[in-house]
């Protein structure tokens, strides 16, 4: 791997077998968005590579949980053209297209993550950094321009740039990106649930997230072996599923999730999130054997020797310059990862299912118990039981009233510290205004959003009489976390 610096960005290259490939990477991704910008990113991504005129070469654009990144393959000067395009586009964006890019993104739809994925990071993290993959934010048209600006002034720039290519830097390649200080990395996301428990979401199937040091090798290869085990009882043997899934996320220096997610055949979602828990169980209880522990590090030997993935190496070498991580290449990992022992393994898994949050389709109930036998608690977003003495309560409309039993049980409070929503089941959820993210405005309602995963929605459809909860909550939530509903989606 070759390491150069032109105009002022880190270049890492080494020749691969096919065309020319380029990766301009910034060290910008939704975890760097707020509940209220969420989507700006990727507006800044479309602004930019709409700039450009047709092509005639593989290229694209795409936004992550912690990266952006501009790709092009083609001849040299096909892509010395298209980076500095973008490098240009990037200090000039056209504003004046922001509505038509957020009608198509929009259109796009998409998501950062799998559905179990999102899940499971927000509820370790909250509505704040990784933990916003499971939600939709105001909408592309609800982003503000200021919010625009301020993601390119802080984060596209040459000091939070990098250029991965698959040969040597053509003759002529330039750039011209502003210049800018690197983002401060230093700390890790906060965490707003450190584990273990585990709730229900509206998922596919079931999955788990383990917090740990994402350099812990012996964790990594316990991680594969528990989803190989996975894939041959769940899928092949039991025919319960067909998606079985890992992957790491980046929360900090070391420090990281790692997940195991699956799908589920309709109506066995609790006996594969039954499965998913009886593997982990074992595995954190017995480890793993040699001969796993073999076959994984075979597997990764096969991956690092194959030509093609040269162009991958060197992204993951680009994504460590980013964000100050180590970086070490692939002899040096695959001597390591062969020292690894079963006992190593098993230590390094047990220690990590402290953490574990598991996640499961909203049909499912399960009734599993962590390794020293206590039961694996249920995850609520409020430690409140009840509704605040002295605060401001109102019921759902009459008739609603009238028809229902769960709306009779209902009741919503407001004081000036913050929201709180009894639900039919008694349960009790609260949000201080002093945690509010965003405040999305409904016609004369608001839906209220919290850091802490809870959602409050004071809308005259669910509530009588709603006006003076409405006042207080324009009067303790800062006018610019508030916005109108989107013109680009359906009320829901």
């Amino acid at each position: 791997m070759n390491h150069e610096v032109i105009d002022g960005v880190p270049v890492l290259w080494a020749e691969a077998p096919g065309p020319l490939e380029a990766v301009l990477m910034f060290g910008c991704g939704v975890r760097d968005e707020t509940m209220r910008t969420l989507g700006v990113t990727h507006l800044v991504e479309h602004l930019a590579m709409s700039t450009l005129p047709r092509l005639r070469h593989e290229h694209n654009a795409s936004v992550d949980l912690l990266t952006t990144q501009f790709t092009c393959t083609g001849r040299p000067e096909q892509v010395t053209a298209f980076l500095a395009a973008v490098c240009e586009a990037l200090d000039a964006l056209p504003l004046d297209r922001i509505e038509q890019e957020a009608g198509v993104l929009a259109a796009e739809g998409g998501q950062v993550a799998d559905s179990a994925t999102g899940e499971l990071l927000s509820h370790r993290y909250g509505v704040q950094g990784l933990g916003l993959a499971a939600y939709r934010g105001p909408g592309p048209d609800r982003i503000p321009v200021e919010a625009v600006r301020d993601t390119v002034a802080r984060h596209f720039h040459r000091g939070n740039a990098v250029l991965v290519l698959t040969g040597p830097p053509p003759a002529g390649l330039r750039l011209p990106l502003a210049d800018g200080e690197r983002p401060d990395r230093s700390a890790a996301q906060p965490v707003l649930h450190t584990g273990p428990s585990w709730r229900q979401e509206d998922v596919p199937g079931p999955g788990i997230a383990l917090r740990g040091d994402l350099d812990d090798l012996a964790l990594l290869l316990a991680c594969k072996i528990l989803t190989e085990r996975l894939r041959a009882t769940v899928r092949h043997r039991h025919g319960l599923a067909y998606e079985v899934g890992g992957d790491a996320l980046h929360a900090g220096p070391g420090l990281g999730e790692r997940t195991v997610c699956l799908d589920a055949r309709e109506g066995q979602e609790t006996r594969v999130a039954e499965l998913l828990w009886e593997e982990a169980s074992r595995l954190a209880a017995e480890g793993p054997t040699e001969a796993e522990l073999a076959e994984e590090v075979t597997d990764l030997r096969e991956l690092y020797e194959d030509p093609r993935s040269i162009g991958l190496e060197i992204g993951q070498a680009a994504g460590a310059l980013l964000f100050d991580d180590g970086y070490e290449d692939p002899q040096t990992r695959l001597a390591a990862l062969a020292k690894v022992t079963p006992g190593q393994a098993r230590e390094a898994f047990a220690r990590a299912l402290e953490t574990v949050l598991l996640v499961v389709p909203c049909d499912a109930e399960v009734d599993v118990a962590l390794p020293d036998g206590r039961p694996l608690p249920r995850y609520s977003c409020s430690d409140d039981t009840g509704l605040p003495a002295g605060a401001t309560v109102l019921r759902p409309p009459l008739l609603a009233r009238l028809r229902s039993g769960e709306a009779r049980r209902a009741r919503l409070a407001v004081d000036a510290r913050g929201l709180w929503m009894r639900g039919s089941e008694d349960d009790v959820h609260h949000v201080p205004f002093a945690e509010v993210v965003a405040v999305e405005m409904r016609g004369p309602g608001r839906v209220v959003f919290g850091r802490n995963t809870c959602m409050i929605p004071v809308v005259p459809e669910l509530w009588a009489g709603i006006g003076e909860v409405v006042d207080a909550v324009d009067a303790a939530v800062p006018e610019h976390l508030r916005y109108a509903a989107s013109a680009l989606r359906p009320a829901d």
